[in-house]
């Protein structure tokens, strides 16, 4: 019994009756002005011609988004999956398919109407019937007498009345999501803006990784050598060190977190390989022996791939800060041919097995090697990472369309 009262208790049970209603809400008009075959047929070809008007779709939209599921524009469903599109007819069968939801919606409009009208009355006639008065108030059944037992016929004519309201409601609904639902196309766009979404998450979680944990990386170390060389202007200058990649470092969380703040706002300022000098000087304060050499125009290699080099870029002299320490490290930046080449190198120490940055550890890397190979696949390019000629090589060929 709960269970069946229970969709009277929800709101949306009651905005799916006033949007049925509201479909009819001019046609009746017409009805009041002239009462003659041709009004409801007029009413249903105006319709028709509005369904082919590429806004129509928004408003019908707007209206079933918020009535018959409770969801304003631009919140998802419960699913996940926008059921109910908002935007204008994009091809004809859109528009045919909003012709059929506004004539199909008339029509059940109209019918819900008139019942909801006629049963409340029919209730009342059975009640003055049982009293003895005369049951006169136009419901679309007449009483043939008076009986007292009339009374008892009263409660179906409303639970009839919850019926229609409830079943009404569920039926209109299952329309809107078929007639008004997004087309093949609209799926299409709306399940690669899905993937966008969480490429782009992924994307924080390794950028969050990479400068994070480079920036502390170098504070460990810095801190380390501070300690074991006991030189006061060593000691400055480490501090130094920590403090301008600690800036660096919450300059990128504070960026990060504002698009977590704002899924609207772009990923913009985000550094690239121009800036690959902090990177460089960041190393070398630390006491890596670094040499780097750059060929090609860094200015022509395009934003999103100059990004990704700087994150693997970082992601590699952080491992060999991290697993190796203050080594001789080489770097070797390219653009030639379409192609941006990054190779990272430092030396193995002996007899230990190849790992990144040189130390011993079990196979397989970690999530800095992984996320630079899920960089490089990303944009159609490749990353490998292993021992070459004693060294320690990450190698990343990064394709520039």
């Amino acid at each position: 019994m709960v269970r069946l009262l229970r969709p009277f208790t929800r709101a949306v049970t009651y905005t799916r009756w006033l949007h049925l209603f509201v479909a009819v809400v001019w046609p009746a008009m017409w009805l009041f002005i002239e009462e003659a075959w041709w009004t409801p047929a007029t009413a249903a070809a105006v319709l028709a011609l509005a369904g082919l008007v590429p806004a129509m779709r928004v408003v019908e939209g707007m209206q079933a988004k918020l009535l018959l599921t409770g969801h304003r524009h631009g919140e998802e469903d419960g699913d996940g999956a926008t059921e109910i599109a908002v935007a204008p007819s994009a091809t004809w069968a859109d528009r045919g398919r909003t012709v059929v939801w506004l004539q199909a919606r008339l029509l059940l409009g109209a019918a819900v109407a008139h019942l909801s009208v006629q049963l409340p009355l029919f209730a009342a006639d059975l009640v003055l019937a049982a009293r003895g008065d005369g049951a006169d108030t136009g419901a679309f059944v007449s009483l043939p007498g008076h009986h007292w037992w009339y009374a008892l016929l009263v409660p179906f004519p409303l639970v009839a009345l919850g019926a229609v309201v409830v079943g009404s409601g569920h039926l209109i609904t299952l329309l809107a999501r078929r007639l008004l639902g997004p087309s093949r196309t609209e799926r299409l766009a709306a399940l690669e803006e899905r993937t966008e979404q969480l490429l782009e998450r992924n994307r924080i979680a390794r950028e969050l990784h990479d400068s994070i944990g480079h920036a502390l990386t170098v504070a460990v170390v810095q801190a380390g050598a501070a300690r074991a060389a006991r030189d006061p202007r060593f000691t400055e200058q480490a501090l130094t060190a920590i403090e301008e990649t600690g800036r660096a470092a919450l300059e990128d969380l504070e960026r990060v977190l504002g698009v977590l703040r704002e899924t609207g706002r772009p990923a913009s300022a985000r550094p690239t390989l121009q800036d690959a000098d902090r990177l460089l000087e960041s190393a070398r304060s630390s006491g890596a022996k670094l040499d780097a050499e750059v060929s090609g125009e860094l200015g022509t290699v395009p934003g999103p791939v100059s990004r990704e080099g700087y994150r693997i870029l970082q992601e590699s002299l952080t491992n060999v800060l991290r697993h190796a320490g203050a080594v001789p490290v080489r770097v070797r930046i390219d653009v030639a041919d379409g192609t941006l080449g990054l190779e990272i190198r430092n030396p193995l120490p002996d007899g230990r097995r190849p790992v990144p940055g040189g130390r011993a550890s079990a196979p397989g890397g970690g999530a800095g090697l992984r996320g630079i190979r899920e960089r490089a696949a990303l944009l159609g390019g490749s990353a490998r990472a292993g021992a070459d000629a004693g060294d320690w090589r990450v190698r990343a060929e990064l394709p520039l369309r």
